[in-house]
């Protein structure tokens, strides 16, 4: 994966991710953990794998 895929965190929370305009993993820094839950198809699985994918690039989302 480079730097900016997204990880595979599922169809319908890339869908609602897209929807909002983020496409790559180094849009999601300052981003909230409730902002992004709050999108519809977004669960705490792929908060995790988003977490874990930008805490790998030393990097993670807003408090």
């Amino acid at each position: 994966m480079s730097d900016t895929a997204m990880p595979k965190i599922g169809n319908p929370a890339t869908r609602a991710l897209a929807l909002i305009g983020i496409t790559r993993l180094d849009q999601l820094p300052g981003r909230s953990r409730k902002e992004l839950l709050a999108l519809h198809g977004v669960g705490p699985k792929a908060i995790r794998i988003i977490d874990a994918a930008l805490a790998e690039r030393g990097k993670s989302l807003a408090p």
